[in-house]
């Protein structure tokens, strides 16, 4: 998606000084069967500018073509636009020299307050007719900090979301209702292989839920 300049400067601005680098927007159709929301970019986003397109992107497409749905299909973006990294001083084990990585890290609070003008501006674009959230972080972002994907996974919910408040220093929950869907998110099951069979089994109710509202 292209975004209004201003618009684009305006999250530059709300994310200055904070640990961020690159920008991938979020790309699909106009009119999709469904808006996914995971949590930031990672190395390979940056790079290449394509959302999900690492490891765990490799189980999201693997995933949403259990159900019909592909990139064509599918309007996929992310509560933070930008990579959040952290620095890492540490020995080389190969090498045995000190060095520094800047490994990818989950995005705090801050971070997305700073890019909901972002995800706002694609919800009024896009008026998907359902979310699905990869993640607490999209889920947080749309459902309060008082959620966690761990209770709320696989359950369909019906009503309104937060957005942005005039003042643009914290959220409130929008007039309109939407259907939201959380998920885990893809790269999950890298850390806990248990949740193999509930992922899919959340996977395939979604299915459900689209051929219904169809």
């Amino acid at each position: 998606m292209e975004y209004p300049d201003k618009l684009v400067q305006l999250v530059k601005e709300r994310s200055t000084g904070l640990r961020l680098e690159g920008f991938v927007a979020g790309q699909g159709p106009r009119h999709p069967k469904l808006m996914l929301v995971g949590e930031a970019p990672g190395r390979n986003e940056v790079e290449n500018f394509i959302p999900f397109s690492g490891a765990a992107g490799k189980e999201l497409l693997s995933a949403m073509a259990s159900i019909g749905l592909t990139r064509e299909n599918t309007y996929i973006t992310s509560a933070v636009r930008s990579r959040p990294f952290k620095e890492v001083h540490r020995i080389n084990r190969r090498t045995d020299q000190e060095e520094t990585v800047y490994p990818n890290r989950t995005p705090s609070k801050k971070e997305v307050l700073a890019h909901a003008p972002i995800l706002d501006y694609e919800l009024s674009v896009i008026d998907p007719p359902m979310i699905a959230t990869l993640g607490n972080i999209g889920l947080q972002r749309l459902l309060g900090s008082g959620h966690q994907i761990t209770d709320m996974h696989g359950k369909l919910y019906h009503g309104p979301i937060q957005k942005l408040n005039q003042t643009q220093n914290d959220y409130q929950f929008s007039a309109k209702e939407y259907l939201v869907y959380p998920l885990y998110h893809p790269a999950a099951i890298f850390y806990n292989r248990s949740l193999t069979e509930s992922i899919a089994e959340d996977w395939k109710n979604l299915g459900l839920i689209i051929e219904e509202k169809r």
